[in-house]
């Protein structure tokens, strides 16, 4: 299937920034969507931003003009740069790819998630 390894997380003032990754590996035989969703406590896991395989985007409001997603096809991989952070960004960053796989049919997968704090 695929498997989806995050890294990038951690601990930021306000106002600083992070870059988020997200490598997709295994039999992978295309990938069509990927992007970003997070999840803070006590509220439902939300869209950050996402991008097709001909890069057009979508952005949350919340983090429009802040935050800017790309991606990289011949490494499978996409990214999350985060200026400009708030307090209110601190979540649990999943990454979330629409791919299909040799013997499988198209489906979503999710890594295993990276935790960003915000915090003076």
């Amino acid at each position: 299937q695929v498997q989806l390894v995050e890294s990038g997380g951690g601990l930021v003032q306000p106002g600083g920034s992070l870059r988020l990754s997200c490598r997709a590996s295994g039999s992978i035989v295309s990938i069509y969507s990927m992007g970003w969703y997070r999840q803070a406590p006590g509220n439902q896991r939300e869209l950050v931003a996402s991008i097709t395989r001909d890069s057009s985007t979508n952005y949350a409001d919340s983090v429009k003009g802040r935050f800017t997603i790309s991606r990289d096809n011949a490494k499978n991989t996409v990214y999350l740069q985060m200026n400009s952070l708030k307090p209110e960004d601190t979540a649990v960053y999943y990454c979330n790819v629409e791919a299909m796989a040799w013997g499988f049919g198209r489906d979503n997968y999710w890594g295993q998630g990276t935790q960003v704090t915000v915090s003076s």
